[in-house]
């Protein structure tokens, strides 16, 4: 029996049987070896965790996560939800164009009635059902593209339009009974009492919902972390994915329930280390297979065992490795427990949670993670999340003994493992609050933007309220366009306010910030699409400030109702419940995560009606939006000067106060909050900041040393690494800094940092490495036909000397006086001094203009004119 054939009879066993059932797949071609998941006729309180579309059965399915013996069932619709799109024209019209009513897709019309909020009034539409969703739209020939038709809600995702039409929440538990899905136990919420009582039926519906959807429990799912290593014969190169040329030759397995696993390929004729001296990491074990195909059929076993897959990139290397790897070795695709799509990769079993695409998400990595991390790598988010990182590696992993092969692939999966176990298991966590805030399922979520997210909600809300879901193109036409001229190159309109810094460095300096300052102008003014230049005459007169634009008195905007009372169960409920030391830690962490998920959407919630990708795109929201927020920050300026508070900088939302008065910040606060319906509190407080006369680049130090740096360009990413290490130790001498005595004994160090670095740069101390731009080849070299980049230009070098290079690469190379040279090729003498000494400038100057030090005098500091410079500030 071959291996294959071993792999296909062992996995049999591990999965539920359900004969009557079939995998869900495309294809109408069942496979050799099904798949059969359990669909059980009931089941109690499992939550929904994933979901998918059965082009076989034409049905949707749902994966439930069931908590007491983690496994996943699958719950096929039995309801007859058919795919359909919505058309504004009647069924007497559409009747008349052959290409509909030919297509092989239509199946029928039907009149309905929704309500439309451009136009302030129910109207009649027509409802047309498909077979599948790939007949409405998805093709070029689906029935969203012919003329006349004229299709609204087209676009959703069937798996959304589904949940909205069911009323699913994802991330909440259902029952089955008897095959009907029911949802689950639900908590009697508790009353908030008289802080959130107010608000009309609407916004008191909008926080039950909230409520009940947020302290449910979440559950602490049975997890395990994946991480292979794959040979390669040349050690520069990132194995491609999509070719999968190389073995795998090392994979770990790490449940969070038992011990890890290693599967260790044997090396052909190898001598160096017997198998008996191989010491495995901690408490795993180590597996040898001698075929490869072997290895990867364990790893597919495994993929039937456990409900939740973690990798770090595992959508675009590990699982896309492995099914390509599969493929080419001979395995059958029916036999692959992979699900491969062009951008992401699933599991027929279970799901898939992909931390990289995760950590990668901005609003994330801003406000639910207080910018922790800079670079989306597994080294440097473990490094400042974990305190520990990946184990340094010399070379490739091909060259590696069995021993640190093992240790090494092992320490990955477990940074891996322990990023879902820190803080309490706060990233899946904080997933399955952002999933049940905006109806996407908690694996789809981990994938994508916050506009997405926010659209899930909105389109939500629209079918609960029975709205038909406007076009942009329809919005515009009927909000129009901005009416400010904005200041940025780039923007459509006036954006927040930024104010002139005052030059100099300044102790003691508190900044202040409006809570959720947006949020609750969108609330405060009821702003939304529906509102802002709404047809009532009477109504003109509620003008937004530097604005051509007003606001509706008659109506409440649906976006201002959900924004507005996100914004009041985070403010006034689960921010104060996270600070209370009366409750239980784990009661006070799960309502730091709550808080956190709704920051997260709430930051969203007013940029994205002014990006044009956003489906609600309406320019006159967002810049209504801005320039009241512009108003609120002037008038809370004047008021401060006028409580003879001085306001040295102010930015957006925050304004920072200098050595202020206690009693008057009170007074300040009090007065914001009657004046303009706006929350100002506390943010925090700098020993020192630093200001430039450049608005957006300030440093300032916290009273623990953490420094905060605005607008400066010494973390970026692909500068040499002798200019980021002493970019560190800069921030590093002025983290120390206590007084204005201490400030004068830093501009000291700082003087003798930079005046090391022109020494030994102009002596050539740095090695070619030190001075090395190091960038990732994001496609091959060829694909670059209208513009070369420097790393690109380095990369032709290296093929002109017979050194293969190709996408996935990281190319190291150095500038020279002739331009660009790789690492490889390149020698010390080559290096152009005058052009890094730029680099210095571009990388010090912002920092040293900060702190009121010119640098113009630092360019010349091979005369020692820097020398003369400090001494007299000194």
């Amino acid at each position: 029996m071959s291996s294959l054939d071993q792999y296909m009879v062992s996995v049999a066993p591990r999965v539920e049987p359900a004969p009557e059932q079939s995998r869900p797949q495309q294809s109408s071609t069942a496979p050799l070896l099904q798949f059969h998941p359990s669909v059980p006729m009931n089941l109690e309180d499992s939550f929904l965790v994933g979901a998918g579309y059965d082009g076989q059965r034409r049905a949707a399915y749902l994966k439930l996560y069931e908590p007491k013996t983690h496994k996943i069932h699958f719950w096929y619709d039995n309801t007859n939800h058919t795919s359909y799109c919505l058309s504004k024209e009647p069924i007497k019209k559409l009747e008349k164009i052959k290409e509909l009513v030919q297509h092989y897709g239509f199946l029928r019309f039907e009149e309905s009635k929704k309500y439309d909020a451009l136009e302030e009034k129910e109207i009649p539409v027509t409802i047309i059902y498909a077979r599948d969703p790939l007949s409405i739209g998805g093709r070029t020939n689906s029935i969203r593209e012919i003329k006349g038709v004229n299709a609204y809600e087209a676009d959703i995702h069937y798996v959304l339009n589904y949940f909205y039409d069911r009323h699913l929440d994802p991330g909440m538990t259902y029952s089955i009974r008897q095959g009907k899905l029911e949802q689950g136990r639900q908590l009697e919420t508790t009353q908030l009492g008289e802080k959130l009582a107010e608000g009309n039926e609407e916004y008191q519906r909008l926080m039950s919902r909230w409520l009940r959807l947020l302290e449910y429990p979440v559950p602490s799912y049975k997890r395990i972390s994946l991480d292979i290593e794959v040979e390669s014969p040349i050690e520069t190169r990132v194995p491609d994915p999509n070719i999968a040329d190389d073995r795998v030759i090392c994979a770990t397995l790490l449940p969070n329930d038992r011990e890890g696993r290693i599967l260790i390929l044997r090396r052909p004729k190898e001598v160096e280390e017997q198998e008996t001296n191989v010491r495995a990491p901690g408490t795993a074990e180590i597996e040898w297979y001698d075929r490869e195909e072997d290895l990867l059929g364990e790893i597919f076993r495994s993929m039937y065992e456990y409900p939740v897959f973690i990798t770090f990139n595992g959508d675009d290397f590990d699982f896309r490795y492995l099914y390509n790897r599969a493929v080419k070795l001979g395995f059958p695709k029916e036999h692959i427990p992979i699900e491969l799509s062009r951008e992401t990769t699933g599991l027929v079993y279970g799901i898939h949670f992909d931390l990289y695409r995760f950590f990668g998400i901005k609003a994330i990595q801003v406000y639910a993670f207080g910018s922790k991390y800079r670079e989306i790598s597994l080294d440097h988010i473990s490094e400042m999340i974990l305190d520990r990182g990946k184990i340094p590696l010399e070379g490739h992993v091909t060259g590696l003994s069995y021993t640190d092969l093992a240790a090494y692939c092992y320490n990955d999966a477990e940074l891996v493992l322990d990023l879902t176990r820190w803080d309490q298991e706060v990233i899946l966590k904080i997933v399955t609050a952002l999933s049940r805030i905006n109806c996407v399922p908690p694996e789809d979520l981990s994938r994508q933007g916050v506009m997405a997210w926010v659209k899930s909600m909105m389109y939500k809300e629209h079918r609960d309220r029975g709205y038909i879901i406007p076009r942009p193109e329809d919005i515009r036409k009927v909000k129009g366009e901005t009416s400010t001229t904005a200041i940025i190159r780039g923007k459509k309109y006036k954006g927040g306010m930024v104010v002139d810094p005052v030059p100099g460095v300044h102790f003691n300096v508190a900044v202040m910030d409006f809570a959720s300052l947006y949020p609750s102008i969108m609330k405060y003014w009821n702003l939304g699409y529906e509102t802002i230049r709404c047809k009532h005459t009477e109504d003109k007169t509620n003008r937004v400030p530097d604005t051509d634009h007003w606001v509706c008195k008659q109506r409440h905007a649906m976006e201002s109702l959900l924004v507005g009372s996100l914004r009041d169960i985070r403010v006034k409920w689960y921010k104060p419940k996270s600070k209370d030391t009366n409750l239980a830690p784990a009661s006070r962490a799960w309502y730091n995560i709550v808080q956190n998920a709704l920051k997260v959407v709430l930051n969203a919630s007013y940029g994205v009606f002014g990006a044009e990708r956003f489906a609600l795109y309406c320019p006159p929201v967002a810049e209504s939006t801005a320039a009241i927020g512009r108003y609120d920050v002037t008038r809370t300026i004047e008021e401060a000067k006028r409580l003879e508070i001085e306001v040295v900088y102010g930015d957006t939302d925050s304004i920072f106060l200098k050595t202020p008065n206690k009693e008057k910040i009170g007074e300040l606060i009090q007065w914001s909050r009657k004046e303009l319906g706006m929350e100002l509190e506390a943010d925090k407080v700098y020993r020192f900041v630093a200001l430039s006369q450049r608005k957006k680049n300030y440093l300032g130090v916290q009273p623990d040393g953490r420094v905060d740096i605005k607008g400066l360009t010494g973390k970026k990413r692909h500068i040499p690494r002798f200019l980021h290490t002493a970019f560190t130790q800069l921030v590093e001498i002025l983290g120390q800094v206590q007084s204005p005595e201490d400030f004068e004994e830093a501009r000291k160090k700082i003087r003798t940092l930079v005046m090391n670095l022109y020494s030994k740069l102009q002596n050539h101390d740095y090695s070619l490495e030190e001075l090395a731009f190091n960038m990732m080849m994001g496609k091959a070299v060829s694909a670059y036909t209208k513009s070369t980049p420097q790393h690109i230009k380095a990369a032709k070098q290296l093929r002109e000397k017979g050194i293969e290079v190709r996408a996935g690469d990281l190319v190291s190379f150095v500038k020279t006086k002739g331009g660009v040279k790789p690492v490889q090729l390149a020698n010390k003498d080559e290096i152009d001094i005058p052009k890094y000494e730029e680099y210095i400038q571009s990388t010090f100057e912002q920092v040293l203009d900060a702190l009121e030090l010119d640098f113009a005098e630092i360019s010349g500091a091979r005369k020692s004119s820097l020398e003369t410079f400090f001494t007299q500030k000194e």
